[in-house]
């Protein structure tokens, strides 16, 4: 929520007052002075002080999914099931931030962090995402040369150098950092390389367990929670 909003939620004065307290510098957030009004903070894992003194506040959720084929990213479907059908102790308000096809799998993240989903969403933010890709033909070194430079599809939509790390003859590692659709298989698709098998493995600083499985999920812990906040901050 926004420390504006927090500061009003605790009837600590007026919103004009409220302003000032922000302004003058005497709201911190984990120690750290804070003077933008909509700065976002997540009371549930971040100490936030007036004057010293600590604030109360409900906090965010944060879900870490490994999304499985066949599900749908979307917060309701009528035909397919979704990704909050997997979570059922999901808050109403809870999204998908980003989005993997339906045939697609790996790391989502949820949340009802309206700021955080946003932010990670900028393409100013440069976000990384990390694919474990199989394809249908093998892989060369022109490949790994192309992607590199940029991929440009046959409607001339150029894509950012993408690093792309060739595992054995048909998998492969690569990290984008833009969201078109259908983005990791369309650059294949455009070196003459059908993707079989699309699985998210990374974004941002969040990394999918090694030893999770399809389908299952877990709240993000306290230094997952950390390595996100400087995304808090949004187009402040």
């Amino acid at each position: 929520m926004r420390i504006d909003k927090l500061l009003e939620a605790n009837q600590v004065g007026s919103k004009t007052a409220i302003k000032q307290l922000i302004r003058d510098g005497l709201v911190t957030v984990d120690g750290r002075l804070i003077r933008q009004l909509n700065h976002t903070v997540d009371p549930g894992f971040q100490q936030i002080c007036l004057k010293g003194q600590p604030l109360k506040g409900p906090g965010h959720q944060y879900w870490l999914l490994y999304k499985p084929t066949g599900v749908v990213t979307a917060v309701r479907d009528s035909q397919w099931s979704t990704v909050l059908d997997l979570i059922p102790e999901a808050g109403p308000k809870v999204f998908p931030v980003g989005r993997l096809d339906r045939d697609s799998e790996g790391l989502l993240l949820l949340t009802d962090n309206g700021q955080l989903g946003r932010t990670l969403l900028y393409p100013e933010k440069k976000v990384h995402k990390t694919y474990h890709v199989t394809v249908k033909e093998p892989l060369e070194a022109g490949v790994q040369q192309a992607f590199a430079e940029g991929i440009i599809f046959a409607d001339g939509t150029r894509c950012l150098p993408a690093p792309l790390t060739i595992l054995t003859a048909h998998t492969a590692l690569v990290e984008i950092q833009e969201g078109k659709r259908h983005q990791v298989k369309k650059m294949f698709l455009a070196c003459g390389k059908k993707v079989l098998q699309l699985k998210r493995i990374a974004m941002g600083p969040l990394k999918l367990d090694q030893q999770a499985q399809p389908g299952t999920y877990r709240k993000l812990n306290q230094r997952e929670l950390q390595s996100l906040v400087p995304y808090f901050e949004g187009e402040n």
